[in-house]
């Protein structure tokens, strides 16, 4: 993809933002900041992942006439009946009551599995229409008994990844960039971008011009 070609992060969420355009630098286009170009608030009524990130990419697509991409990601935990998952981050206004709210749940429970899953869907604006690339990713791992760390927002403070024993607000970037849900959906829609028939389509509609 062309070096001047930018895409529009549909997210007011600076965190995701920044997280964001680190993982899908090696494609080679600035990932902007949605806000810092429009003031738009997109109802995510979808049922599931991919749905809430569609809804979201396609709407700041059509409204900036660019490419947009999209993440819509949750925390579910086995002991809440794979909850709070769509609606992770609407539980309670901050994340330090959000991670409240999930310990005092999550009290007294010895089995405390849990997984991080995100989606990542991609629009591109074609003469016709557009054109959706998708990704998934999850992160399996389990819940602290209390949060510990500074590093990443969110649920990060009281998430334990498969393998470790501290929490990614504990571990920080560099195990995060490696192996969090956005990470490996990261992967995957970097993949499917960089295939041989994608970047054909991408070189033409995206090409530089003089």
């Amino acid at each position: 993809m062309a070096s001047r070609v930018e895409v529009v992060l549909a997210s007011g969420n600076a965190h995701k933002h920044r997280e964001l355009n680190a993982l899908l630098e090696p494609l080679g286009f600035p990932l902007v900041f949605g806000p810092e170009r429009l003031a738009l608030e997109v109802e995510e009524s979808g049922k599931t992942y991919a749905e809430n990130a569609l809804i979201k990419a396609r709407a700041w697509s059509r409204a900036l006439g660019m490419p947009a991409v999209a993440d819509d990601s949750g925390l579910e935990v086995e002991e809440l009946g794979w909850g709070p998952g769509l609606i992770s981050s609407r539980v309670a206004p901050t994340d330090e009551e959000r991670i409240r709210w999930l310990l005092e749940r999550m009290q007294g429970k010895t089995r405390r599995v849990a997984r991080f899953v995100a989606c990542l869907a991609m629009v591109l604006p074609t003469a016709t229409g557009s054109e959706v690339v998708m990704a998934e990713g999850i992160c399996r791992g389990r819940i602290a008994l209390e949060a510990a760390g500074r590093f990443g927002f969110g649920y990060d403070p009281v998430f334990i990844p498969c393998g470790e024993r501290k929490t990614f607000a504990e571990l920080g970037e560099s195990v995060k960039s490696r192996v969090s849900h956005r990470a490996v959906a990261s992967r995957g829609l970097r993949d499917l971008l960089e295939s041989p028939s994608m970047v054909e389509s991408l070189s033409v509609r995206f090409c530089e011009t003089d």
